[in-house]
């Protein structure tokens, strides 16, 4: 199944299960598909998580029930898959702007909400500046969190600020490394890899390590080593200032390579921000997406 077509086998399994107790683990595997990569290419591809669709799909579809007064709030709460009717009310007027007893005497102010249907752009999907190359015995070394799709955004960036706080003079060589940590920093380039893995194994979650590539030697403790299976990845370039380029450049992945690509599909939900040395805000500064892939 390519690219476009799970998305949209995902859509249609989200419809027929709207009522459902459904995961977005779920819908993944019904595409087979990393639920890291299905939530980062939906979200990419229709500005929505999967989670905000299914719920803005369900708030829709209760506007709809509530206008016909056939059942009460606390009906529509439980069908929903809400709690309380009081949790539920308040999804609903924040969504539609108006209460489910508002919206029964104006029902011209429903906000509408229909299936997704998903289209792809041919421009520019195999002019993309990337390589493909093969890397054996892969290890890198870094500190380690687990974070959920939903707030990764926000708390990613607060990682990286908390390391550049407290390791980079070490990484750019500005302090001797006086400690075990500190000497890993300096040796091993930790901060030239930002790497997302989805092995966590919990709904939502996946783990980041913040790392370089691992030479060898004692691990210090609060540090973690990782190897990936020797594999092909496919290095896509990023030129420009930070994080515009990563974003412009992941889009495109997305939306054009992807969709396009007959020969190439994603061997693993994981993939690796690599970081050049120097000012991440110059209009020269390079930086790479790498994804690991197998032929088809």
């Amino acid at each position: 199944m390519g690219w476009t077509e799970s998305l949209q086998f995902a859509i249609r399994y989200m419809e027929d299960h709207l009522l459902d107790d459904i995961r977005t683990d779920d819908i993944a595997k019904t595409i087979y598909m990393s639920p890291l990569y299905f939530q980062k290419g939906f979200k990419i591809m229709t500005g929505y998580s999967p989670s905000e669709y299914i719920r803005n799909r369900r708030l829709y579809l209760a506007a709809l029930d509530a206008i016909s007064g056939n059942e009460k709030v606390i009906e529509l709460a439980y069908k929903y898959g809400y709690d309380t009717p009081e949790s539920f009310t308040k999804a609903f007027t924040r969504f539609h702007g108006l209460s489910p007893m508002q919206i029964r005497s104006q029902f011209g102010r429903i906000k509408t909400f229909l299936p997704l249907k998903i289209r792809i752009s041919i421009q520019g999907g195999d002019e993309m500046n990337y390589t493909i190359e093969k890397l054996q015995g892969l290890q890198v070394i870094g500190f380690e969190r687990i974070f959920s799709f939903e707030t990764s955004y926000q708390e990613i960036p607060k990682f990286w600020d908390e390391f550049c706080g407290q390791y980079m003079q070490y990484l750019t060589g500005q302090v001797k490394p006086a400690d075990a940590i500190q000497k890993a920093v300096w040796d091993d380039k930790i901060g030239e890899y930002g790497i997302c893995i989805d092995d966590v194994g919990e709904e939502g979650k996946f783990r980041y390590l913040l790392a370089g590539a691992y030479t060898g030697g004692d691990v210090p403790e609060g540090l973690t080593v990782y190897r990936f299976p020797d594999m092909e990845w496919a290095k896509f370039r990023c030129d420009g200032p930070m994080p515009a380029a990563l974003q412009t450049v992941n889009t495109k992945i997305f939306k054009e390579w992807l969709p396009n690509n007959a020969e190439f599909e994603i061997a693993m939900g994981a993939n690796i921000e690599w970081y050049s040395k120097g000012d991440i805000t110059a209009q020269d500064y390079e930086a790479a997406i790498w994804i690991p892939v197998k032929r088809k």
